[in-house]
């Protein structure tokens, strides 16, 4: 599996990194050729189940996933959200932490994938586009 970590940090208060960060439809507006759709409504939370499809037309695919820890921050304990990945294509899991960092915050995101019919050897190149991406899209998402 390809594991990759992305820190940030910002100005925004814990809670509001929180909620930016897992506001699931924001994900598809700062992911390239993605779109999200979440079941259910909001306020989200533990058994939540979302689905990014990526890609452009007839070559593209579905990463299914459910939130399966939900711990938003508070002011004696970090915020944690982890994911699990079901789909065909993309499995693994993600973590995001929001810390809180002086007046601002910090934020671990953590992904461990296996995207099906690349070969393990791959990973490491997987590993550096994911990081790549979702880098991009956690500063996008906490701009």
């Amino acid at each position: 599996m390809a594991f990759f970590r992305v820190e940030r940090t910002t100005p925004l208060s814990p809670a509001e990194a929180w909620h930016r960060l897992t506001d699931w439809e924001r994900h598809g507006q700062v992911v390239p050729l993605t779109g999200v759709t979440v079941s259910g409504s909001p306020p989200y939370g533990e058994g939540t189940v979302f689905t990014a499809r990526s890609g452009i037309g007839r070559v593209a695919f579905d990463d299914p996933m459910e939130v399966v820890v939900w711990q938003p921050p508070e002011p004696t304990r970090y915020g944690m959200c982890r994911l699990v990945k079901r789909g065909s294509v993309v499995t693994g899991w993600a973590e995001i932490e929001v810390h809180a960092r002086g007046r601002g915050a910090r934020v671990v995101w953590r992904e461990e994938l296996r995207v099906r019919g690349v070969p393990g050897f791959a990973d490491p190149v997987v590993a550096r586009v994911a990081s790549w991406t979702f880098g991009r899209a956690a500063t996008a998402l906490l701009a």
